[in-house]
């Protein structure tokens, strides 16, 4: 009996044989496919080397925290106080 190979091989040629008149459409098909994807990674790689300020991500601002202490509205008063 024939192996997987040989069975292989005849099932190919019979589809090439049998789709003979859709091959070109297929082929040409596929092609404009592989052209799109193949656009679109591009794209994708292009938009991740762009700034991320051209991208409208929010800018870091460096600095230090500082802590402001309460008062209660007199000269050096501290606490207590209510805030308004």
């Amino acid at each position: 009996m024939f192996g997987l190979s040989e069975l292989a091989i005849i099932l190919i040629v019979v589809i090439a044989v049998l789709a003979a008149k859709k091959l070109p459409e297929l082929t040409r098909s596929a092609g404009k496919s592989a052209r799109i994807l193949k656009a679109e990674a591009r794209a994708m790689k292009d938009e991740e080397r762009t700034p991320a300020e051209e991208r409208g991500a929010p800018r870091v601002i460096q600095g230090e925290a500082v802590r402001r202490e309460e008062t209660d509205g007199t000269a050096g008063g501290r606490g207590g106080g209510e805030r308004g």
